[in-house]
């Protein structure tokens, strides 16, 4: 009986350490089924209901915790950029070239993006932002007189 409990509080330190060694919760939820199967070893019972209790606390601490757990960290991802529509009628210059039906890569406001053209635009190529397409931009070639503006 004793051995039994003395095993269930040496796995509960062992998870604790892991889990403080960690920078995710990876066992905590072991933590509490050993800690469980600990008390249920207090009442004369065999090691394969101890284990039991082990494993079914574990399984619903892990079911409890982890909706939350997934849904705090989709909360805290930085926010996808895409091609905003502020960014239609701005001036960038072309990366890498463009040809009709193939992406090149353009600069706008200090930002590399992806972008497509209807006709070939060379590198170095000054150009405008006509259209967004999710996180791709459509440019067209800049002419003399926009240019200037």
């Amino acid at each position: 009986m004793w051995f039994d409990t003395i095993l269930w509080l040496v796995a509960v330190v062992a998870f604790i350490v892991v889990e403080a060694a960690t920078t995710a919760l990876v066992s905590v939820w072991f933590a509490v089924g050993a800690a469980a199967a600990m008390l249920v070893s207090f009442f004369d019972v065999g090691f394969g209901w101890q284990m039991l209790v082990f494993a079914v606390v574990s399984a619903i601490t892990l079911g409890l915790m982890l909706p939350r757990l997934i849904s705090r960290r989709g909360a805290h991802r930085a926010p996808v950029t895409n091609g905003s529509p502020l960014t239609i009628g701005k001036q960038g210059v072309v990366l890498v070239a463009i040809e009709p039906g193939l992406p090149g890569r353009v600069r706008v406001d200090g930002l590399d993006w992806q972008a497509r053209a209807e006709v070939t635009l060379p590198q170095g190529t000054r150009c405008k932002v006509v259209a967004v397409d999710g996180a791709i931009l459509i440019v067209a070639p800049v002419t003399a007189d926009a240019a200037a503006v």
